[in-house]
């Protein structure tokens, strides 16, 4: 191994370090490490390596795994070292195995006994080794296993063991809190401990506790404050310092914890304001740490109920943040700034001129965060300053994630607080310029929308302005290269609607304009498809006026390609474009009147046209319609065709099966046929349906003919679309936090004290030296009222008094009022070899052998009751055609063959199980019937195998069985 290097490590392993370490490239370093792993897999299964070698070993594994290399080869020796009697192999191991392992690996179940003996171990270190393996290692399945002896630990006598228990049990909660949930009071005796290490640790899980479940920790105010105050008094050792400031970790974690216990109660936030006053006078602004006390302490007051003095303490704060020269204090004045302004607004103004100087620094960082505190900021006298300078910035950047974040906010702060409808088509269309396809389609709806209603008043003048307005801007915008998809469709409806309507452009004007988008944008069909409606409507709108339509060159091209285009949405617009310029002035009129598109449109829900043809069908034995909330999960309404055999609501089964009927006596044995003649046949379909009952029957129709169905009730759906949605009722706390803000700037006075005004950042400035432009800037963004007006989300102005979707009726009756009538009274499940007429259902027992012996010869071509015709022999496949519902087919089976007359039905079958699932425990066989003629005794015993396979004959026809059994 060569001599001795430094730490008692062997020169090759030092060798090593430093090769890695002076490895110009990653090529260089990645083949010394496999060259290392190639050494290391020769000498680690070395027989008798001494137990010094094998550390040395297991180290330079954990080299391997740092630089992104396998070593999964040597986990099973790191494994045995934790074994290992002696501490440094031991600790060497557990070091080890919590970096090659995760929790879920196949070797922890090795870990889990050692590391159960070494928390009961006298060596405190051990325990200590293990605590951290625990934290690690163990899953939720494990957690059982070690949880006693944790618990037990967190009596022990030394405190290094009692913080790793703690530790311990807050990495159980996190992983699964209903294992400890019985222990938690065992965080609150922690926090009594002599030892301020123990102490803090308990902070930890406390704060996620107190996260979950506020209300149930309000009694441990007074004690988190009292020892706050001990810790800024100095109480703490010595040894908990740093950089001269007394275990500020602590003073950071009890700020954030009462933070929260101090939200919306006034009574907790009372005992807090004192101590959290002193640390914020106390607190040194030279060091980071004591910068970072000092905005935690302002974070507790943003959310606390509101105290004058203490934000007056905060805002000089703020103040020290804003007026450094380090961009990252500067941060946090910017985003301690946007907390504080939600309880008072006047503190923003006294800082007007610093959030400028942030607007406007080169820092992007910092310049994010200031829009971000515009954002908060905005109100109606200021929102065209601020959304003006958002698209500016939008436009200087590439990052497409937060350029679409920009152009949210932009679209928010329109819709809220736009001083007029002229503003907000303008901005509009400046996001949907520069943001392109990054903009919400949404926002395009709620644009067309405005533009439609207008100002919602009845001043028409007004709205015709706002239309004549959009069109021109429109018109001159629509030459730009590479507008986004969403705005075009807006183009291509503002220019359908309105660009005739005040006679300033003419028809072939404003379609030339239209055709040359749709040229423009030939691979997108939604253009086009809105392109193609503008036509329709301007062309619609010249013949109701009584004004000769003339088609351009270009148009008529357009409507040509669209006639034989792939898309059936497109070619149905062309189509309706075509016969509508073929109609009269009149006709035309009542199909596309002239601004109509906010006029009131009935929507009948219950369809109530259809109630005569409704109640016709259920005359002739229709099944009525059951609404899909009634349908307890059933996938199809074919489902229903048979109620009377419903006994109750879908519901699991736990009864055992009922046994097989015994077979028919004098059916006489076949001797099984090989598997091997099983003839492939096209695969059937069926209808989907599900039912209350398991067991396969016939579904009855309307008109009395039979058809052979697949009913697979109580069977739950792995695959499709389900037919019921289940919504968890989600909660905001939006509304709750807008009344605690409301509350909280009712109690914080009109403004503050003139002493926060002089540590102002405007204060230490000259006036002779401000720049009047930013004076003016500074005046638009923070002048006005403060309180925040907001407007209607989309319409911005009062909408028409009627609305443009009205609904008939809210009832949730889907049928008639007689849909119970047709429901007969539940009968019990029909045998499984009951093979009577299905038609009808009927106490009468008919035989259905009698039947079968009652069949006519097959050249005498007779039919069987309920049978349309018996000129032409059916296909028995036909009955199997696509006769899915809405589209959804149930799947198909292979059951048998009408392929070749010489093929063998089905072959192979060796206890073939019933439709209850219990086998027959026999093996028959189907041969092809020589004699000509119906068989009636072979039939039989044929048609009784079919049935075992699944397969019912619908009717009596005997070409029917000629099909089935050759």
């Amino acid at each position: 191994m060569g001599s001795q290097g430094g730490f008692g490590q062997s020169k090759e392993f030092l060798d090593l370090i430093k090769s890695i370490g002076e490895a110009r490239s990653k090529a260089e370093e990645d083949r010394i490490v496999i060259n290392e792993i190639e050494i290391l897999k020769k000498r680690i299964i070395e027989p008798d390596i001494p137990k010094r070698k094998m550390k040395e070993y297991i180290m330079r594994l954990v080299y391997v795994e740092m630089l992104g290399h396998d070593a999964s080869f040597g986990y099973i020796h790191a494994v045995k070292m934790t074994h290992d009697d002696n501490l440094h192999l031991k600790r060497t191991g557990y070091l080890a195995v919590t970096l090659f392992l995760n929790e879920d690996h196949d070797l922890i179940i090795l870990i889990v006994n050692t590391i159960q003996k070494d928390l009961k171990s006298d060596n405190y270190l051990v325990v200590c080794a293990a605590l951290n393996a625990v934290c690690k290692l163990i899953n939720e399945e494990t957690i059982p296993a070690v949880l006693p002896q944790v618990v037990d630990l967190l009596g022990h006598t030394k405190e290094a063991v009692r913080k790793k228990a703690v530790m311990a049990l807050h990495r159980f909660y996190q992983k699964s809190p209903s294992s400890v949930s019985h222990l938690v009071s065992n965080f609150r005796k922690r926090l009594c401990d002599n030892d301020p290490g123990v102490m803090g640790s308990t902070l930890c899980p406390l704060y996620d506790l107190i996260s979950a479940d506020v209300n149930s920790y309000k009694d441990v105010v007074v004690s988190f404050v009292s020892i706050l105050k001990q810790v800024a008094e100095r109480r703490l050792p010595k040894s908990y310092d740093y950089h001269q400031m007394p275990a500020p970790f602590i003073q950071i974690k009890l700020l954030k914890i009462l933070a929260l216990l101090g939200s919306g109660d006034k009574k907790a936030s009372e005992q807090m304001y004192t101590i959290v006053g002193d640390i914020m006078r106390k607190s040194d602004s030279s060091s980071n740490i004591g910068n970072a006390i000092l905005y935690e302490c302002i974070c507790c007051v943003s959310s606390i109920h509101p105290n004058p003095k203490v934000l007056e303490s905060a805002a000089e704060a703020v103040a020290k943040f804003l007026k450094n020269d380090s961009h990252n204090l500067k941060y946090l004045g910017i985003d301690a700034l946007g907390r504080l302004i939600k309880i008072s607004t006047e503190i923003a103004e006294q800082h007007q001129l610093a959030v400028i100087d942030c607007l406007e620094d080169p820092d992007d960082t910092l310049k994010r965060k200031t829009f971000e505190l515009l954002y908060k900021m905005t109100k109606p006298s200021n929102v065209e300053v601020i959304v003006d300078r958002m698209i500016d910035y939008m436009m200087s950047i590439n990052d497409d994630h937060y350029k679409t974040e920009i152009a949210s906010r932009c679209v928010e702060l329109a819709e809220q607080f736009a001083p007029s409808n002229q503003w907000f088509i303008q901005t509009m269309n400046k996001v949907f310029e520069h943001a392109g396809d990054l903009v919400n389609l949404k926002v395009a709806h709620n644009l067309m929308r405005l533009i439609a209603e207008g100002f919602g008043e009845e001043d028409d003048t007004a709205d015709s302005q706002l239309r004549s307005s959009a069109v021109e801007s429109y018109l001159r915008i629509m030459g730009e290269p590479k507008l986004p998809s969403a705005f075009l469709q807006v183009i291509c409806w503002v220019l359908g609607e309105y660009g005739t309507a005040d006679g300033k452009y003419s028809a072939s004007y404003i379609t030339g304009k239209i055709s040359d988008i749709a040229e423009a944008h030939s691979t997108d069909d939604m253009v086009k498809a809105y392109a193609v409606s503008a036509l329709m409507k301007v062309y619609s709108f010249e013949i109701a006026a009584g004004r000769k339509v003339d088609m351009l060159p270009e148009c008529q091209s357009f409507i040509e390609e669209l006639l034989a285009s792939n898309s059936t949405d497109l070619q149905q617009r062309a189509y309706e474009l075509q016969s509508v310029v073929g109609l009269d002035a009149r006709a035309v009129e009542s199909i596309m009147p002239m601004d109509a598109s906010c006029e009131d449109i009935e929507v009948d829900r219950e369809l109530s046209f259809l109630n005569g043809y409704v109640q016709e069908s259920l005359n002739k034995g229709a099944q009525p319609y059951i609404p899909e909330n009634e349908r307890s999960g059933a996938l199809s309404i074919s489902n229903f065709r048979i109620e009377e055999h419903v006994s109750s609501g879908h519901s699991l089964r736990f009864e055992a099966y009922e046994l097989p009927k015994p077979s028919v006596p004098s059916r006489p044995p076949v001797p099984p046929v090989s598997s091997t003649e099983l003839v492939h046949v096209p695969e059937p379909t069926y209808h989907r349906e599900f039912h209350e009952t398991v067991a396969p029957k016939l579904s009855v129709s309307g008109t009395g003919s039979s058809e052979i169905t697949l009913r697979l009730d109580g069977v739950q759906k792995k695959w499709g679309k389900q037919t019921y949605s289940s919504s968890s009722p989600s909660t905001s706390d939006s509304d709750t936090h807008k009344t605690q803000n409301e509350a909280t700037q009712r109690d914080v006075p009109s403004s503050l004290s003139s002493k926060a005004r002089d540590v102002s950042y405007d204060s230490t400035r000259q006036q002779e030296n401000i720049n009047p432009e930013k004076q003016k800037l500074a005046a638009s963004l923070f002048g006005g009222a403060s309180k925040s007006e907001k407007r209607p989300a989309a319409g911005h102005k009062a909408s028409r008094p009627n609305s443009r979707t009205t609904d008939k009726s809210h009832a949730e009756k889907s049928g008639p009022s007689d849909v119970d009538a047709v429901k007969a009274s539940p009968q019990p499940p029909p045998d499984l070899l009951d093979m009577g007429e299905p038609t009808s259902i009927s106490n009468t027992v008919v035989d259905p052998f009698k039947q079968l012996e009652g069949l006519l010869d097959l050249n005498e071509g007779a039919t069987a009751p309920g049978s349309s015709s018996a000129s032409k022999a059916p296909d028995f496949m036909s009955l199997y055609g696509d006769t899915s519902f809405s589209g959804q087919n149930m799947g198909t089976v292979n059951l048998l063959s009408t392929g070749s007359g010489d093929a063998n039905l089905i072959s192979g079958i060796s206890s073939a199980p019933d439709r209850n699932g219990h086998g027959t425990g026999s093996t028959v066989t189907l041969t092809r019937q020589l004699s000509k003629g119906p068989n009636t005794k072979e039939a039989l015993e044929k048609d009784a195998l079919v049935r075992q396979m699944g397969v019912t004959p619908a009717t009596q026809n005997p070409n029917l069985f000629k099909d089935l059994l050759g």
